[in-house]
């Protein structure tokens, strides 16, 4: 019996006498940690007179009893299952790897519930006419859709318990009882000794597992990027991604669109944070995303882009959007409703270029298990159209022309073949493809006769073949094409609207007052200025992130694009109250502090922050409040905000902020935690009110003596994104906990 650290909140377990191989916690990207750990390996096997190929790997997960730990998922089956399921083979027919044992999944039975949801919708996408009809897509076009879906079915939608098998763990209420042990299989068991605590045990052998992650530990990406500056171009691609699912040296498959400045996502898979912070670029400077279609490697990193203070475009088509919004709801055991509680969403028609603020998209289905569109964006420039086509993903032409060739009720016409593939090689200025091979993605073969431009290849974790670099060129990451460069410099317009977002009353004079000072550049892991020293400055932070840390009260939050900072502690004078970093290359306008404190005066801004500057620095100090949360909105919670000494938590929809004191919070009268100052509570009644009407327990609260409490209305709280995704996260915490 072993058991490896495989990565931060990874581990691996294995008893190779009972055949149990084990992942233990599955955030993003587990399987690429595996592989660079060697714990995934090429088998070659003879069988007869030829040599089959697959892989090693787990045949169980572990699963974390809760989805989110630390703003990211902890639970992400989809790649690691059809690691097992595919390249292992074991569901492969007359694979040598085919035993008869499923991939199984162990862990609490809501979890293992989520699961299977998210990973049956992750497999097919929509699934039938009224689905698709409450899209748009009706008559043949859902004829002809639903044909192709089932050809990359092999003919039905199974449910995802006909391909995985599932251990549930036992939890006693009574905790003076003892914990019920549960076979995996061949005499290994497993018991829970805690929360996210397990014992695996064999014979007379035993691990302990921890899949709780610490206040300081973040899941790690499997691979380290160099970091960039990045201008904000006319019309520009920067090349993100370009690996997949099993790449273990780079992101999957990605581009940002610059367009006028703006930044735009096209998918968002696993690690996209780190991805970003490489480029330079904070979740703040976002003003949407493009999305393709639903897998993990395109749709992991979604919820990361949730992790700001607004609410940020989401670009696809209404067929899109609804598988995507039913694989989000299955994961999290939330509504479908609450998809627009995140995310401002903006449809967009098929075969039609849509005008996206200027910017012409246009996108096109393309064949994929799950409901995929393809993109073309344009821009035009004097005279002409500069183009680029993002084709993820796609479908080979062979295997697309052999639907056409069956001759049974699962034919696709020629008429959808010839067209996609048409469509596929529209000329462009650049164009991106994914070359993943296989059932279900496209080939370079396919566009040696493209008459684009250029053409990049993407999709793939080997090595281009002669053949391929014949046909397409290759992009390291953060490269970028520009397709119109600017003649203007578009940051110093977002200055000004970041000035002016702060200052509202100040004339524009006023405005360009601040603008006039020095622009710099930083370099990833600079000291800004640092805990108890004064600052010579204030920042005005134009472009990527900061970090400011007090390692004392163990505090850590992320400032993102357009946060001033020094902007309240500049003004009083006093010495810094943490330290602070830059956590990517920055750009900032650096303004002298007698600079900063004479604009104020001329303009008498202060009077009116002066009246909640203690409710201010108090949030800017809480973990709800401190992270991304920009300095006007944190004025606005403080104004609205309201302290009460109380012990009245009858008023529904209010979530309680403590100032000072404690409190003890109890379900069915069993102690969960015991709040500090900063904690809140209360976040249980504001879901409850978003239908969480499974989870309808009622809490107890008792508050020690002297405690002093924030209100704050719901309506407020959901509002904000990042404040409502950690409430999220921590009510299902104690919901666990309880």
């Amino acid at each position: 019996m072993k058991k490896l650290k495989v990565s931060t909140g990874i581990f691996w377990v294995e008893v190779p006498e009972a055949n149990v191989f084990m992942l233990c916690g599955c955030p993003a990207d587990a399987v690429k940690h595996l592989k660079k750990r060697g714990l995934i390996e090429t088998i070659d096997k003879k069988i007869g007179k030829n040599i089959v190929s697959y892989e090693s790997g787990p045949n169980c997960i572990l699963l974390s009893e809760v989805l989110m730990q630390n703003g990211s998922f902890s639970n992400l089956i989809e790649f690691p299952a059809m690691q097992m399921l595919y390249l292992q083979g074991m569901v492969i027919p007359n694979h040598p790897n085919n035993t008869g044992i499923r991939p199984m999944i162990i862990g609490t039975e809501e979890q293992i519930e989520a699961q299977m949801k998210y990973f049956y919708r992750g497999n097919y996408g929509l699934i039938n006419k009224e689905e698709y009809e409450a899209a748009g897509v009706r008559g043949e076009d859902f004829e002809q859709m639903m044909r192709i879906k089932l050809n990359f079915a092999f003919g039905k939608i199974n449910p995802s318990d006909a391909l995985l098998d599932k251990r549930i763990i036992e939890e006693n209420e009574n905790s003076e009882q003892e914990n019920t042990k549960t076979e995996i299989r061949n005499g290994v068991f497993i018991e829970r000794k805690g929360f996210n605590i397990y014992e695996i045990s064999y014979k007379e052998e035993s691990v302990e597992v921890n899949l709780n992650l610490g206040a300081e530990d973040r899941y790690e990406a499997p691979y380290q990027l160099g970091y960039h500056y990045l201008n904000r171009e006319y019309f520009a691609v920067v090349h993100s991604g370009e690996g997949d699912g099993w790449d273990i040296n780079r992101p999957c498959m990605a581009s940002i669109v610059i367009f006028q400045g703006k930044i735009f996502l096209v998918d968002a898979g696993p690690n996209i944070l780190t991805s970003l912070n490489y480029l330079g670029i904070s979740v703040n400077e976002i003003e949407g995303i493009f999305h393709t279609h639903a897998h993990d490697d395109h749709f992991a990193g979604l919820t990361t882009l949730i992790r700001t203070d607004r609410r940020f475009k989401y670009y696809a088509t209404p067929l899109v959007r609804a598988a995507v919004t039913k694989k989000l709801a299955a994961l999290m055991s939330i509504e479908e409703s609450n998809f627009k509680n995140f995310f401002d969403v903006c449809d967009l028609e098929f075969d039609t270029w849509n005008d996206v603020d200027g910017l012409e998209v246009m996108p096109l289905y393309s064949p994929h298990p799950v409901e995929t569109n393809l993109f073309y964006f344009r821009a035009k420039w004097k005279d002409a159209y500069k183009v680029y086509g993002h084709l993820a993903d796609v479908v080979s032409f062979d295997v697309f022309k052999k639907m056409t060739e069956r001759d049974d009720n699962l034919q696709v016409s020629n008429e959808w073949y010839d067209k996609i593939t048409q469509n596929y090689l529209i000329p462009t200025d650049l164009k991106k493809i994914d070359i993943g091979g296989g059932m279900i993605h496209g080939q370079a073969e396919d566009y040696r006769k493209d008459e684009s431009k250029k053409i990049v290849l993407a999709h793939t974790h080997k090595p281009l073949t002669f053949k391929e670099r014949e046909i397409g060129s290759s992009a390291a990451f953060g490269m970028i094409d520009k397709l119109i460069p600017a003649s203007h410099d578009y940051l110093f317009d977002f200055a000004s609207k970041y000035i002016q977002f702060y200052f509202p009353s100040a004339p524009q004079h006023e405005v360009n007052y601040l603008l006039n000072h020095s622009v710099r550049h930083f370099n990833a892991g600079t000291i800004l200025f640092k805990k108890g020293h004064n600052s010579e400055y204030v920042y005005l932070l134009l472009t990527g992130s900061v970090e400011f840390i007090d390692s004392k009260r163990g505090n850590q939050h992320v400032l993102p694009a357009g946060s001033l900072i020094g902007f309240y502690s500049g003004y009083l004078g006093g010495k810094a109250l943490e330290t602070y970093r830059a956590a990517s290359n920055i750009t900032v306008i650096q303004i002298p502090l007698q600079s900063y404190h004479d604009f104020v005066d001329r303009n008498d801004l202060y009077s009116e922050l002066k009246r909640v500057e203690k409710n201010i620095l108090f949030l800017e100090n809480t973990w709800l409040f401190g992270e991304v949360v920009s300095f006007p909105i944190l004025t606005r919670i403080a104004k609205a905000m309201t302290q009460t000494e109380g012990q009245d938590f009858s008023q529904k929809y209010i979530l309680y902020l403590i100032a000072e004191g404690s409190v003890t919070l109890k379900r069915n009268g069993k102690k969960v935690e015991t709040l500090q100052k900063g904690d809140f509570f209360g976040a249980n009644d504001i879901l409850n009110a978003e239908n969480w009407e499974e989870n309808t327990e009622k809490y107890s609260i008792s508050i020690s003596k002297d405690t002093s409490l924030f209100a704050i209305a719901a309506d407020l709280i959901q509002e904000i994104p990042v404040v409502y995704w950690k409430v999220i996260e921590t009510y299902e915490k104690r919901f666990r906990r309880g």
